[in-house]
């Protein structure tokens, strides 16, 4: 399967949401497409995802999939790997969706230089020009890429996670703010916020 079947305006949608266009996204981009092709798209809670990594690719899950940190159905598991668990509770069907490193691009060194450079702070205005011009080439690589060169699918065993929890707040006695009563901690009779809570225990025995 060449080319991304997404249509184009959600794949521009998907940019702005994150808010730049890299690798990143565009790999998130294709492992979403997998996953829909693969598990569905996630309507509420149906689907739930454990992400292995905590980069530009968990927007495009977030964007494209359904599952959101925000609605409790997405996990950040980091271990610094760019794959993705989806368990649909449906009938049980479990997959975990990885990037492969099967495409060589021709600017990777360069790339990599740059990148460097850019991480120091060390770019001049030409190389941000050329820097910005091999990310986007690069980018635009992998949505033009046969899907089955850039991921690797492949079923796993179906886990059960918990639905997401809806519980009151109650007031910390110590900020006043409110904090979720799941997380809250007594302390003396009196239900505070964690930070609140783990301060006045410092200094109870400081």
């Amino acid at each position: 399967m060449a080319n991304c079947k997404l249509p184009e305006d959600l794949i521009e949608q998907a940019k702005a949401f994150h808010g730049h266009w890299c690798s990143g996204l565009a790999i998130g981009i294709r492992i979403a497409e997998a996953a829909l092709d693969t598990v569905g798209h996630n309507g509420d809670e149906e689907i739930f995802c454990v992400s292995e990594c905590d980069h530009c690719a968990v927007d495009a899950i977030q964007f494209l999939t359904g599952c959101t940190i925000g609605k409790g159905n997405l996990r950040i598991e980091n271990v610094g790997k760019t794959a993705f668990r989806f368990y649909r509770r449906l009938d049980k069907k479990a997959v975990r969706i990885s990037k492969l490193n099967a495409i060589k691009y021709p600017n990777e060194a360069k790339m990599q230089e740059l990148r460097d450079k850019y991480a120091s702070g060390a770019l001049s205005e030409e190389e941000k020009a050329l820097y910005a011009a091999l990310r986007k080439e690069k980018s635009d690589q992998i949505l033009k890429s046969d899907l089955a060169a850039l991921v690797k699918i492949e079923d796993i065993p179906f886990e059960s996670f918990p639905r997401a929890l809806m519980t009151g707040s109650v007031t910390c006695a110590h900020c006043g703010e409110s904090t979720m009563e799941t997380k809250a901690r007594l302390f003396k009779g009196k239900a505070l916020c964690i930070p609140c809570f783990e301060k006045l225990i410092k200094e109870a025995t400081s």
